[in-house]
């Protein structure tokens, strides 16, 4: 099986705005480090002009990841011990305190490419049911 994860930030400011400039900046070169990191599988990536114009939440100011990894390890080295660090020690710049759990990870078949609404629906039963097989985080080792 492979692991897949959804996360959500909002946004403190519009994309445009020169408040979110320096995180809009470093997203290609965060992608790509994603990309190139052991155990990437994929990503969802928005087919629109820019990664930002999906509204899958009731606000414009709410962005969505959502990738695939091989495994938990490969995601948290990722995450926590890679140059991906750097931007998310500062995501107090451009995003606001989420009052619910707002990073979501399942297990997926190895070729499955989860929707977004999939991973609302993960992250959903999570913040609803707490953490188990079919929803959790990083706390828990499913």
């Amino acid at each position: 099986m492979h692991l897949a994860q959804l996360n959500i930030a909002e946004a403190i400011a519009p994309m445009d705005s020169p408040v979110m400039a320096d995180f809009i900046n470093n997203t290609d070169r965060i992608n790509a480090l994603a990309e190139e990191s052991p155990g990437f599988v994929w990503r969802f990536t928005d087919e629109g002009a820019d990664a930002y114009s999906l509204r899958a939440f009731d606000s414009d100011f709410i962005l969505v990841n959502m990738s695939v990894w091989k495994d938990r390890d490969s995601l948290f080295q990722f995450v926590y011990q890679s140059g991906h660090m750097e931007i998310f020690r500062r995501k107090k710049e451009w995003f606001s305190k989420m009052p619910k759990m707002h990073m979501v990870l399942w297990y997926v078949e190895p070729g499955h490419q989860p929707t977004v609404l999939e991973g609302k629906e993960r992250l959903d039963y999570l913040q609803k049911h707490g953490e188990s097989e079919y929803a959790f985080t990083f706390k828990s080792k499913f």
